[in-house]
């Protein structure tokens, strides 16, 4: 008999194969985003509430999964081969309280998303929301960002500036003076930036494709 702790992880597990937050996963099966909260598994009263049935067939649907490999995302993996990433909203990002002056994350506020070991202690995920970085990230995709990870010219970074502002950029070239930033997407502006202005710049080392 599976318990419900087995369930949720098998949907935690699932929408991490397909390279998403169990929100995004329930967004591309068609469910409202909420549909996997970690709020929506226990009811206010401390009883356990269980995923439908018909949301579970939605997302085998979406991602493409059968109910055997469902099943088998609700056994015990080795210890150390994944582990809990704080997660937040890209548009949340820009909010105060979530990160240091040095763009470690900080605070509370954040879920969190399975995700195989990195090197990065301090690593985070963010969800995309919207379509200012098509084509290469789609709204429900989720990237990992290390804020330790040494940043090189032609990397894909996520940089905070001081005003608050939050960009996911290649890093075209960086010196003491400026920073240029390449947009991923062509419709919209390369950005260039006193250094001064920049707050943290930290590099994604994943992300769903």
């Amino acid at each position: 008999m599976l318990t419900h702790s087995q369930i949720w992880t098998a949907i935690d597990r699932l929408a991490l194969r397909a390279g998403l937050s169990a929100s995004g996963l329930a967004k591309r099966a068609g469910l409202d985003p909420t549909t996997f909260n970690k709020s929506k598994r226990i009811t206010p009263d401390g009883r356990s509430r269980w995923p439908s049935t018909e949301s579970i067939a939605k997302i085998l649907a979406a991602t493409g999964a059968t109910i055997d490999t469902f099943v088998a995302l609700t056994q015990d993996t080795p210890r150390g081969t994944t582990r809990a990433v704080p997660l937040i909203g890209f548009a949340q990002a820009g909010a105060g309280g979530f990160f240091d002056d040095a763009g470690f994350p900080v605070g509370r506020g954040w879920d969190e998303i399975a995700f195989p070991e990195v090197e990065d202690e301090n690593a985070y995920a963010l969800e995309i929301s919207g379509d200012s970085m098509l084509p290469v990230y789609r709204d429900g995709d989720v990237i990992i960002v290390s804020p330790a990870a040494p940043v090189r010219r032609g990397d894909r970074v996520v940089v905070r500036t001081r005003a608050g502002e939050v960009l996911a950029k290649e890093l075209k070239r960086s010196t003491a003076r400026t920073v240029e930033l390449k947009s991923l997407n062509s419709e919209h502006e390369d950005r260039q930036f006193a250094a001064a202005d920049i707050e943290w710049i930290a590099r994604i080392i994943w992300a769903a494709q």
